[in-house]
């Protein structure tokens, strides 16, 4: 039985969609730089090991990673030719076909495989909740820093973009189609903030900041551009970019996503918040 590579499987939603394929008896094969066979996006001698015996993949960006198209789409390449017809990619709602970084490799993946789909989610509600920047703020300052303003984001569970990314792995017609995902609200970073407070009993504010101070704010901890990267997504979502809410999840799934009081109270329960 040919296995499904999840690379990035000790990640946010990588670790799930394995989980989730496991459970559902779906031989999965987890790339990561210290499994066996080891993977490393930036070691092509690790790939054809990673492959053998691959026929679907789900593909997480290299983490941090500005121009991901210069790693992933060699991979891609030596992927197809080592036999795999499916590729699901996780990218976001906030980069269009063809736009910057990962976009790229959604304009190229219909031209690889004859099955495929890209997966568009909102933000992760686990961004505020686990080993994310805005989880250790609020968690060592009880601050929420954001150029975001008061523009509203339809924030999803991970649980929900894994259950997409195994529906899409192995439903019997692959989705062909890119894949918005977001969770039942739309919610401002002040209400995020007002949620946590009443959930783990700590006063969290949000810090407003300009797109300038957040960028810079950014850049003590990642490279410049990138800072500057999501520094200019905060600001997509002030310009109102990311208030829609989609009914992929229920659709695809069969259960409606997960709202975010029930994420936080859920997460913070085992210890992750």
């Amino acid at each position: 039985m040919t296995s499904i590579l999840v690379t990035g499987a000790t990640g946010t939603t990588g670790s799930r969609t394995a989980a989730q394929l496991r459970a559902a008896g779906h031989p999965v094969r987890a790339a990561t730089r210290n499994g066996d066979p080891r993977f490393d996006w930036y070691d092509p001698a690790t790939h054809d090991a990673a492959l053998a015996g691959v026929d679907r993949v789900y593909l997480v960006p290299p983490p941090g990673e500005t121009d991901p198209a210069r790693i992933m789409l060699p991979f891609l390449d030596r992927a197809r030719a080592a036999g795999v017809r499916r590729a699901v990619l996780l990218s976001s709602s906030a980069i269009p076909l063809g736009g910057p970084a990962v976009g790229e490799v959604h304009a190229a993946l219909p031209g690889l495989f004859a099955e495929w789909a890209v997966l568009r989610p909102s933000w992760f509600m686990q961004n505020f909740l686990r080993d994310h920047a805005h989880a250790r703020s609020i968690r060592a300052t009880g601050t929420l820093a954001s150029a975001t303003g008061t523009g509203r984001v339809a924030f999803i569970d991970a649980d929900d973009i894994a259950a997409v990314a195994a529906h899409a792995l192995t439903t019997a017609e692959a989705p062909n189609t890119d894949l918005i995902l977001t969770g039942p609200q739309a919610l401002a970073f002040d209400d995020i903030a007002a949620t946590l407070t009443e959930v783990t009993g700590r006063p969290v504010t949000h810090q407003h900041l300009s797109h300038d101070q957040l960028s810079e704010h950014l850049a003590a901890g990642m490279p410049a551009e990138f800072a500057a990267l999501l520094a200019s997504l905060d600001l997509a979502i002030a310009e109102g970019a990311e208030d829609r809410i989609t009914p992929t999840v229920h659709h695809l799934t069969g259960r409606p996503p997960t709202d975010f009081r029930t994420v936080a109270v859920r997460e913070l329960a085992h210890g992750d918040g």
